[in-house]
């Protein structure tokens, strides 16, 4: 099983498909991301449909609605558009929960610092953002990846780009980052 791969970004403008890698590049664990509330499950994405592992997180999660997206100029449309709304810095009410069924791509966090961190996910990986984090998502350098999205009952799509800071859920997710940090 590989693991999930993060790092800080660079301050650079440039497309934002690249890596982003600071030189030298400063790594985030895992562990770091569980301290933001970021979790990830390396899954068997060939099986998505009768996986029993996927099955039992759902389960234990309440993950009741599925759908799948693929991100690729032929098969979404208003593609540039999308990308770039999909890149704009916001927050969710609910949490976000992603499962890559193929291709890969970049989903960005705010750490505890407010520096950004870069997660390169791919094929298996079922990522958790918490609700209340600032992040953005891009595809990748390759322009593709199908995305299984999962709620607890009903979607919801609503974004709020930041600032978003008087939401409540906002509010709880900063004072749980105040609380872990004193633990």
């Amino acid at each position: 099983m590989s693991e999930l791969e993060a790092w800080y970004m660079d301050e650079s403008r440039e497309d934002q498909k690249l890596p982003h890698r600071l030189e030298p590049n400063q790594r985030v664990t895992p562990r770091q991301l569980e301290q933001i509330g970021v979790y990830h499950w390396k899954l068997n994405a060939d099986i998505y449909e009768n996986d029993p592992e996927l099955q039992k997180i759902r389960e234990e999660k309440g993950y009741s609605y599925m759908d799948i997206i693929t991100i690729h100029p032929d098969k979404l449309p208003d593609y540039e558009n999308k990308v770039k709304m999909f890149y704009e810095e916001h927050l969710h009410l609910d949490d976000e929960i992603r499962y890559i069924l193929d291709g890969s791509s970049y989903f960005d966090v705010r750490g505890k610092d407010e520096r950004w961190i870069r997660i390169a996910v791919s094929k298996g990986d079922l990522i958790t953002l918490p609700a209340g984090i600032y992040h953005r998502f891009t595809v990748d350098e390759s322009n593709y990846t199908t995305a299984m999205r999962l709620f607890v009952g009903e979607p919801v799509w609503k974004a709020y780009n930041r600032p978003a800071d008087d939401f409540d859920i906002r509010k709880a997710y900063v004072n749980s980052l105040r609380c872990s940090s004193d633990a």
